[in-house]
């Protein structure tokens, strides 16, 4: 059963076309993973969801609702978009009183999500003293209050010390667990990785993946990482094994020759390196990360990190 399924999903600004084409499946009671760089089209689509702002071409449904008529399904939908905006001189529950009033929603709902976002002991304490990671939890307490199945946060680890970032990865997992679909953006994939098992890329508003984190991993191939013990010799060890009709990336930092293929190749590469008069010092398998994975869909790598293609050009 899917919650949100687009088709088409376009938006463009003058002439600048920020999300093209894009077509969501999520699934039903899934920690979904909206990846991309910055200026990707995240946050413009997550606005389209929401009845913020109107595709420019495009349908679809969320949550049996149409996305042309956003009030046939916005009153089960949850959302932290950007930083989170509450009275400063407010306590985290009378912020949320305010929330329930507007919304007419029952007061007493404001105790429960106060206390299902671990802030139950701070309610009473101004917002303005509360830490990065607490106001965003009240954010996430405001988008619970109509006690919604669809919840979209965009980048809600942005900003956040490494402390913050394991309290919202544990946040994020609780509300999952209790059947809610929860669609979440990031430009971190390490982040995706630990949170999500479903996952949405894109680049330049296009889709280049989707579908579950074990098929993402499915598309990773192993590698082999070869380190010559003489670091001069990094570039002719990488022409070596490009010569070989594989490809072949060199990452300065570590001094390293990273290829794909594995285990199999190690001894083959091995005997052709000191046949050339190169000594290898460091040679093991490796499998690729999400990050390499991304790369790969997308046609772009890191920027510390060059690619010689199979004739040896670099590229």
């Amino acid at each position: 059963m899917l919650v949100v399924r687009t088709n088409g999903l376009t938006k463009d600004f003058g002439d600048r076309r920020v999300v093209d084409s894009l077509d969501l499946a999520i699934p039903s009671g899934s920690v979904c993973g909206f990846v991309g760089p910055n200026g990707a089209g995240k946050t413009t689509t997550i606005r389209m969801l929401l009845g913020l702002i109107r595709p420019t071409s495009g349908d679809g449904q969320i949550l049996d609702g149409d996305l042309h008529n956003p009030s046939t399904y916005l009153g089960r939908v949850g959302a932290l978009i950007e930083s989170p905006a509450f009275y400063p001189q407010l306590s985290g529950r009378d912020n949320l009183m305010v929330l329930t009033r507007l919304g007419q929603l029952p007061s007493s709902s404001s105790d429960g999500v106060l206390e299902r976002v671990g802030l139950a002991d701070r309610a009473n304490d101004r917002f303005s003293r509360y830490s990065l990671g607490m106001k965003q939890r009240l954010g996430i307490a405001a988008a619970l209050l109509p006690e919604p199945s669809l919840l979209l946060l965009d980048e809600p680890t942005n900003g956040l010390d490494p402390a913050g970032i394991v309290e919202m990865r544990s946040l994020i997992r609780s509300l999952a667990e209790e059947g809610m679909t929860i669609f979440v953006s990031s430009h971190l994939l390490s982040e995706i990785e630990h949170i999500c098992d479903h996952v949405v890329m894109i680049r330049s508003g296009r889709s280049v993946f989707q579908g579950s984190v074990d098929e993402l991993h499915g598309t990773r191939n192993s590698e082999l990482e070869l380190r010559p013990a003489d670091p001069s010799q990094l570039g002719t060890l990488a022409q070596l094994i490009a010569d070989r009709g594989l490809q072949v990336q060199i990452e300065e930092a570590t001094g390293s020759v990273i290829t794909s293929g594995g285990a199999a190749l190690a001894g083959e590469l091995n005997v052709a390196a000191l046949k050339a008069g190169i000594v290898v010092v460091h040679l093991a398998e490796r499998e690729r990360s999400l990050e390499d994975a991304y790369f790969a869909l997308t046609g772009s790598h890191s920027g510390d990190v060059e690619t010689i293609g199979a004739l040896g050009e670099i590229q």
